[in-house]
């Protein structure tokens, strides 16, 4: 698995794979800059709802009430901090419907290239599961936000639910594009802690900043690979020059 995470991360890297790279980070960042956005709407809005309602009840006493709206802003400012954290996840799952056949396909044609090449979902499916993902992370998250007040089993809870939500999307992806998509479930259930190491390997990935904005890429090339190995299929012995030709094609 760990040879797997690497053949991964180096092939992102590569001159085919940063052109998806590039775009796929365009469009989180687009994502993230209305969520952001909204997110700063919403708070604004509670954070004036909350200064009126304290004028209100303080009346004529405005020092109390300069201080709390400061502790309002400095929290608003927080929440979209947090909130950017929050999503990314979320973010990166839907960008994934979108790049992540383009990515597989590069892994495939440099690591396996005897072998049958994958089918690209049909874009509105790449979304449809990308969006339940989308919208389940959410939810999780949400669920497990009350063990944030206690901070480290707080930390644990995410990262674990991150690691099985997103092992469980990049490898149904991946396995979708060789099986109808029951079969491609099943094989992820019979595989569920060798797909949930798996995950928590790209939930270790997207708690990076910056570099989690190529989480799609590299979620889906490791899953190509790891797709592969429960599949019977090992990667090519292939001669280093002969896989730069190959990967730059």
């Amino acid at each position: 698995m760990l040879d797997a995470a690497i053949k991964a991360l180096t092939q992102i890297l590569s001159p085919p794979m940063r052109s998806i790279l590039w775009r796929s980070i365009g469009f989180a960042l687009a994502l993230i800059a209305v969520a952001a956005v909204g997110l700063q709407r919403l708070l604004s809005w509670g954070a004036t709802s909350s200064e009126l309602w304290a004028e209100a009840a303080l009346g004529g006493f405005q020092t109390p009430l300069h201080i709390f709206s400061w502790v309002i802003s400095i929290a608003a400012g927080l929440g979209i901090v947090v909130g950017a954290v929050f999503l990314m996840p979320a973010v990166t799952s839907l960008v994934a419907g979108i790049f992540v056949d383009e990515a597989a396909e590069h892994v495939e044609r440099a690591y396996y290239p005897n072998e049958q090449p994958g089918v690209a979902l049909p874009v509105g499916v790449a979304l449809i599961e990308t969006l339940k993902t989308a919208l389940l992370t959410i939810l999780v998250y949400l669920v497990a936000l009350p063990f944030l007040l206690f901070a480290g089993v707080g930390v644990i809870v995410f990262f674990v639910a991150t690691g099985w939500l997103l092992g469980r999307e990049y490898f149904e992806l991946a396995a979708m594009r060789f099986r109808p998509a029951a079969e491609a479930k099943a094989m992820r259930r019979d595989n569920a802690t060798t797909v949930f190491i798996g995950g928590l390997i790209i939930a270790a990935f997207v708690s990076i900043p910056i570099v989690n904005l190529a989480t799609p890429l590299f979620g889906m090339a490791f899953m190509v690979h790891l797709h592969k190995r429960l599949s019977g299929s090992r990667p090519e012995v292939i001669a280093s020059d002969e896989r730069r030709r190959v990967t730059m094609s």
